[in-house]
């Protein structure tokens, strides 16, 4: 068996040892990137190589898992692994997450202490070369907060399929006690709860840092059956939640082989221009923050589409000429 192929083998056997409930042909197809016949070898080679391997049956398909996880010696992690850890680690602290940061450290040293004195030896060096050559560049923007206690009561009553009641204070409004079904947190440039509105069944955003005397409360409160986190997240160009439009931007030729790397919204179409510019479309809420993006782009982004867009930037360049000119500016909503 060639190298790749051994590599492919001992990866599936770790997602197999990773999954409670078994990989199917479909899945390993699907993880792998492999065709049916490539992904029934591999499951083969992974029952010839661990025995221990179940196959668990669950019509109509059949799954295989392997129980009591894998020894030290196939699970010991790369050096590039510790790194990409280390990294993540540190770019929450410089984010100002301590918690979440505090958390993945505590793994990266469990996973040290469960390795062989002498792998670890081995990796050390190049380990403690890498970390010292790479670093995270910090930009500036809000400083996201994820008060552990706060994000220890919002998963406690997610896990539980319980209500979350917490006290919500925005600026220039009084502070309301709020009673909530929790169907997620999104963490980005700010952090916020996702929750469904226990009367009207409505999806609502709470950002974190505004949130006080949070306690998970009685009784049930789950999120809409239909409710995808995921989906819910990429509806927005950032994270503000609001009416859902076609946006279409003509990026100059001088632009668009950047317009072209760039990922502006998981719904994005691409269509190339006569003149060397490029067209991009998507489907997305949050104009006030596209807006923002786009002045980073210095005047190579045309807006065609939407007029609430249009109107949004407009607004936004004239408060910003207003504050330029040492007057105070309208923040007046679109």
């Amino acid at each position: 068996m060639r190298h790749d192929k051994a590599a492919m083998v001992i990866d599936l056997a770790r997602r197999m040892a990773a999954s409670a409930e078994g990989l199917t042909l479909g899945d390993i197809e699907r993880d792998l990137e492999v065709g049916r016949r490539t992904a029934e070898r591999l499951r083969d080679a992974v029952i010839m190589l661990f025995p221990q391997t179940e196959e668990v049956s669950d019509p109509p398909n059949k799954r295989w898992r392997i129980r009591g996880g894998l020894s030290a010696f196939e699970q010991a992690p790369t050096t590039e692994e510790l790194v990409e850890l280390t990294k993540a680690a540190q770019g929450l602290r410089a984010s100002g997450e301590p918690g979440r940061a505090s958390a993945l450290e505590g793994l990266e040293r469990k996973l040290k202490s469960a390795m062989r004195s002498t792998t670890l030896n081995r990796l050390a060096p190049d380990l403690e070369a890498l970390v010292r050559a790479e670093t995270i560049a910090v930009q500036a923007g809000p400083r996201p907060s994820a008060d552990e206690a706060v994000l220890a009561e919002i998963r406690q009553a997610i896990l539980a399929g319980r209500p979350l009641g917490f006290i919500y204070s925005r600026p220039g409004a009084d502070a309301r006690s709020r009673s909530v079904a929790p169907c997620g947190v999104m963490f980005g440039r700010a952090n916020y709860l996702v929750a469904a509105d226990r009367e009207s069944g409505r999806i609502q955003t709470f950002r974190l840092d505004r949130m006080s005397a949070v306690r998970a409360g009685e009784g049930v409160a789950s999120p809409p059956a239909d409710f995808d986190l995921q989906a819910f997240a990429s509806q927005s160009f950032g994270i503000y939640q609001d009416e859902i439009e076609d946006v279409v931007l003509k990026v100059s030729p001088e632009g668009a082989a950047e317009a072209r790397a760039w990922r502006w919204h998981p719904t994005q179409s691409l269509e190339d221009q006569a003149d060397g510019g490029v067209i991009v479309r998507f489907r997305a809420s949050g104009m006030r923050e596209l807006a923002w993006h786009l002045f980073s782009w210095s005047g190579q982004v045309q807006i065609v589409a939407p007029e609430r867009l249009k109107t949004v930037m407009a607004d936004e360049l004239a408060a910003a000429g207003k504050a330029l000119a040492g007057a105070a500016p309208d923040r007046s909503q679109a």
